[in-house]
Parts: C-alpha cells; sequence; structure tokens
C-alpha cells in the first residue's frame, strides 16, 4: 500500500501548478493534503476511483485538510471530538479494518512564540488521542506536524534553536510520542541522512540551495514496524512550499 501526504499551501493554487499530474501519476492507494485553504463549494476535482472526505476550518482561506482515498474506510471522524478545534479543520481520522489513518495540520506556535501554549496543549490532546485509537488497532499518522525533531532535520539549526518549530517544547513533544511507541517512517530507514527536507522559505533561492526543514511525517504503531517497505521524501516536486512525503507498507 502507497500513502501520500502533501501540505499543499492552497488547493487552488497547487492544482494550478500541477497537482492533479503529480496526483495521477503517484497513484497512492490513500492521498492525504493539509492546508487545503478553501470552503465546500469552491473547488471540484474530479478524482476517479478515490472516495473524497474533507475537514474545512470555519475561517475562510485558512487550513483545512482532506483525504482520498480507493479503499473505503469503515468510519470517517473530524477533530478529536471538541468542537474548538474542529474548527481549524485540522484532523481527519479514517478507520480500516487493519489500521486507523490519521492526517493532521498541527498548529503552528507563530514566529513570535505567541501560540505555543496553545501548541503545546494540542499536543498533549494528540498524544491521548492516538493511545486511545493505538489500543484498538495500529494507527498511521500523517501530515505537516511543524516541529523539526532533529539537529539533522534542518540546515540552520543552530541559528533556529528556540525558533518557531524548533523549540526544547516542541520537539520535546515529538520525542513523547516516538517513546509511547510510534515510529518516524523516515528515520526508521534513513536515521543518518542530512538535506532530507519537506518544506522551503519562498525567500529567493532558498530551495535551489536545499534551506530547508523536514516538518512533513508518516508515524506508524511501533507493530507495524515489520511491515514497512519503504519512506520517500519527493523533494523535485514543485507546486508547493512543502513536498509530498510517501510511505509504502505491507498491510
Amino acid at each position: 500500500m502507497k500513502i501520500v501526504s502533501w501540505n499543499v499551501n492552497g488547493l487552488r493554487a497547487c492544482v494550478r501548478k500541477g497537482f492533479l499530474d503529480y496526483f495521477n501519476q503517484i497513484d497512492a492507494d490513500i492521498f492525504c493534503i493539509q492546508e487545503t485553504k478553501l470552503q465546500e463549494g469552491q473547488i471540484d476535482l474530479d478524482l476517479q476511483g478515490y472516495h473524497q472526505y474533507w475537514n474545512y476550518a470555519v475561517k475562510k482561506g485558512y487550513s483545512g485538510t482532506a483525504v482520498f482515498t480507493k479503499h473505503e474506510p469503515l468510519s470517517v471522524t473530524y477533530g478529536v471530538g471538541e468542537s474548538e478545534r474542529e474548527e481549524e479543520g485540522r484532523i481527519i481520522t479514517l478507520e480500516f479494518e487493519q489500521f486507523y489513518l490519521i492526517n493532521v495540520y498541527t498548529p503552528n506556535a507563530q514566529r513570535d512564540l505567541a501560540r505555543l501554549s496553545y501548541r503545546l496543549e494540542w499536543e498533549d490532546r494528540m498524544l491521548l488521542y492516538l493511545k486511545e485509537l493505538d489500543r484498538k488497532k495500529p494507527i498511521i499518522l500523517c501530515g505537516d506536524l511543524n516541529v523539526a525533531h532533529q539537529d539533522i532535520d534542518l540546515k540552520n539549526y543552530k541559528s533556529n534553536r528556540g525558533n518557531s518549530g524548533f523549540t526544547d517544547e516542541e520537539r520535546g513533544k515529538f520525542s513523547t510520542l516516538l517513546e509511547h511507541g510510534f515510529i518516524d517512517s523516515y528515520r526508521h530507514f534513513y536515521p543518518d541522512r542530512e538535506g532530507a527536507y519537506t518544506w522551503w522559505s519562498y525567500m529567493n533561492k532558498v530551495r535551489e540551495r536545499n534551506i530547508g526543514w523536514r516538518i512533513d511525517y508518516f508515524l506508524v504503531s511501533e507493530r507495524f514496524k515489520g511491515q514497512l517497505v519503504d519512506a520517500h521524501i519527493q523533494c523535485d516536486v514543485m507546486g508547493s512550499d512543502h513536498c509530498p512525503v510517501a510511505l509504502e507498507i505491507s498491510v
């Protein structure tokens, strides 16, 4: 099974930049996107063979997630049961026979860290939610988690220490997630690979020089470890300031 995750940073703009060409070429079993930045009725995607599930933010042009899947899920839920958290359209959970798939767009702590406390509360709720699901069946969590975990996961780690996405607090929450039995699939296969980034600033020549961050992930339950086939960062795919990431897993 091939699963793809991509923060498209505005789906309508990404479609104009070749989203559908990539979507058709990759032929994923499940395709997850974050930061759709649209409301219901603002786009009509003809994705033959795929079921479509959308979680729109209440605020126009903001956040939002979607999942396109060839395999019809047993159930679909949005958010984690708290309406105030669902207003930003950040979580979709699909239950399949053998696993849960959770597509997430984690809140950014913001440049001045004004939203850091909210972010940390979010992390605590997510951990409880994931542990609850994991007790029932294995999980696959994907999306833009808005954190570079280790120094190897961003180019300028020294100058960015303490900045949004690389605070000790955010990194610590990610470590806690791994300590509770979840695997960072990319580092499982490529623990020492440098220059493996998924997001680049739009500043001039930053992407060309690969001055980036790895903030898009696939995490899986520990008991899926033996079923992992490969993990990919597709940095050559344009259309957003993020690139797609992919997971191959035998399910």
